[in-house]
């Protein structure tokens, strides 16, 4: 089946997705701040680091699978009311807007952060090792978050593009686990 190539985002839509990026990179950064603050451990503080890449290259991931995933295996999926497929048909007939929030969104906002905890991470290393050349520190850490986060999003685009309906699948199980939970219905039924 051809997908319709009409795009769907409206001016409404992108001022809609700027107010939630505003909000989201407020919220991560006061997150992180509080988080760099608060805990003392460089191994904690590597994890957050960590987890903040992590989540950057999943929105990658899904951003990407999204665009190239094929409707017509949840049809027959959602026929047999298997849970997550009516929410694949959904994301896959919204893919340029599922593409824009996890693309564009989350994973810039995501990079934007990982950037900021690794500055964070330099300033709590040469408070603990006041002798050590912040130059060199700085461009290593800032390289090992480049390295990773780009590493990450290659490979991940590997799997998003030859396991595109698996990923986009994944991601509807757990918004119809989340709706289940919550109440909250992202899909008419």
């Amino acid at each position: 089946m051809l997908r319709n190539n009409k795009s769907t985002v409206s001016i409404k839509f992108v001022f809609v997705v700027a107010f939630i990026s505003f909000s989201l990179a407020a919220l991560f950064f006061m997150l992180s701040e509080f988080l760099s603050r608060s805990i003392n451990s460089l191994t904690l503080s590597f994890l957050f680091l960590a987890l903040i890449i992590l989540l950057g290259i999943s929105s990658d991931i899904v951003g990407t699978s999204v665009a190239a995933a094929e409707e017509a295996p949840f049809h027959a999926k959602a026929s047999k009311r298997v849970a997550g497929a009516r929410e694949g048909v959904f994301l896959i007939r919204n893919a340029d807007r599922v593409a824009n929030i996890a693309n564009d969104v989350v994973g810039d906002i995501a990079g934007t952060v990982s950037g900021a905890l690794g500055i964070a991470l330099v300033i709590k290393i040469i408070s603990i090792w006041p002798d050590t050349n912040r130059f060199i520190l700085n461009m290593i850490i800032t390289a090992f978050i480049a390295a990773f986060t780009v590493g990450g999003k290659a490979y991940g685009k590997k799997i998003a593009i030859s396991r595109a309906n698996d990923v986009i699948f994944f991601v509807g199980r757990i918004i119809a686990v989340f709706s289940g939970i919550t109440g909250i219905k992202l899909v008419k039924k």
